[in-house]
């Protein structure tokens, strides 16, 4: 049987209820049938124009908040790549035919992104219900009208009580998101050079009130021309992971100091991370950079590998050493330990999970997005490269989750 064609175009047109798409910058880019009859515009009055210069708020109710919380809504989609269904709002729309006449309207908003192929927000879709009709029941008479009022009263009041709450709730998740934030920056070793060799430091917060999280860098001098690296990430967010990311970070540093390798070190924290509450899963890499002898050795807990760009422009992933997170087994089990050599003028790159996955993408395309972005900007100072790879590999709106980034020349 032939595979019948789909004219999306036209099945978008035809669906009921009202449905516009806008862009990341909230302009429109097409409305359905019922967006256009229902809404008293035209398309010519939509297309490319932005939509709060289209549907203004009434200036004549100061009260209004129509227009804050539709726009919050749609901006929060566009960072977080995730559906966003508001509350029943109430907003006016002015009567073309009359203009300064605004007639009063209820909504029952949903926002949900389109996601382009790197997973970015390309489009957002604005579903709208009116229910004016079901509040005010329009046309009825006697104790009908009068329960009519009483419902939309009701109802109005209600939802401008949950939109109150949840305007407290973002107020108090920044306030948490602020403390977690100078907590985090004040574990995480200020960027000191590594004797003569250069090095880059990056810690990217997340985007969201409570989405700052435990990820975490260290670097350790260790005697002769030798240092540790080492990246980390706690599951969860907020105060809580970063206050496990510390206690866990400088258990690793020290036990860097002492061990014999990268792996004695994660067996050490390994088994420190069993008595923190909040330290199971957590994943980390830690390498030992020899210059003296050209060789790195490395053992990952349950981490991303670390990319090492040779001169030549190739890239290899450090992948011969990993391990469950740390606390992932009931009973302790020595830890794996690979060596590999490295040419002069290479460089070494630690990360941390958000710099390279997207939702609804498989790993290996991060890895090779981040493999190309090295190939093209390996040359540069590690200074430039780390912003180069944020530049590249980071969502323009932010991403939500925190991101460290290591980049040290070889």
């Amino acid at each position: 049987m032939r595979k019948q064609q789909i004219d999306y175009a036209a099945v978008f047109h035809a669906l009921p209820g009202m449905v516009a798409l806008l862009t990341p910058d909230l302009e429109y880019a097409d409305a359905n049938e019922d967006f256009l009859r229902l809404a008293g515009r035209t398309r010519e009055q939509l297309l490319g124009r932005y939509i709060f210069d289209v549907f203004p708020q009434n200036p004549n109710d100061p009260a209004a908040a129509g227009l804050r919380e539709t726009q919050a809504s749609m901006l929060r989609v566009v960072t977080t790549g995730e559906r966003d269904t508001m509350a029943l709002l109430r907003y006016d729309i002015e009567d073309r035919e009359r203009p300064g006449h605004w007639v009063e309207h209820f909504w029952s908003p949903v926002n949900a992104p389109v996601l382009g192929p790197d997973g970015d927000v390309v489009l957002i879709v604005h579903r709208v219900e009116e229910v004016t009709e079901l509040i005010r029941a329009r046309g009825g008479t006697g104790s009908d009208s009068s329960q009519a009022r009483v419902l939309e009263a009701e109802l109005y009041t209600r939802a401008r009580e949950l939109q109150e709450l949840n305007e407290r709730l973002r107020r108090a998740q920044a306030r948490d998101r602020e403390v977690a934030l100078a907590l985090q920056e004040a574990m995480l070793p200020a960027p000191t050079p590594v004797g003569h060799h250069r090095a880059a430091v990056r810690y990217r917060p997340a985007v969201g009130s409570l989405n700052v999280c435990g990820d975490w860098y260290d670097l350790v001098d260790l005697p002769g021309d030798r240092i540790a690296v080492a990246v980390g990430d706690v599951v969860g967010h907020g105060l809580r992971a970063a206050g496990v990311m510390g206690q866990l970070r400088s258990a690793l540093s020290a036990a860097a100091r002492v061990a014999d390798g990268p792996a004695r070190a994660l067996e050490a924290v390994g088994l420190y991370a069993r008595h923190v509450e909040g330290a199971e899963s957590t994943t980390v890499v830690k390498t030992y950079i020899d210059w003296d002898t050209h060789t790195l050795t490395y053992s990952s807990a349950g981490h991303l590998p670390p990319a090492l760009l040779h001169p030549d422009g190739t890239v290899t992933f450090l992948d011969r050493a990993t391990d469950p997170p740390l606390g992932a087994r009931p009973e302790h089990v020595p830890r794996p330990e690979a060596r590999t050599a490295f040419a002069e003028g290479s460089t070494l790159v630690l990360y941390t999970d958000g710099l390279i996955e997207r939702r609804h993408e498989d790993i290996d395309t991060g890895l090779g997005r981040l493999a190309d972005s090295l190939a093209r900007h390996g040359e540069a100072d590690p200074e430039a490269l780390a912003d180069a790879l944020l530049a590249d590999l980071l969502p323009p709106a932010g991403n939500t989750d925190d991101t460290a980034l290591v980049i040290i020349r070889l």
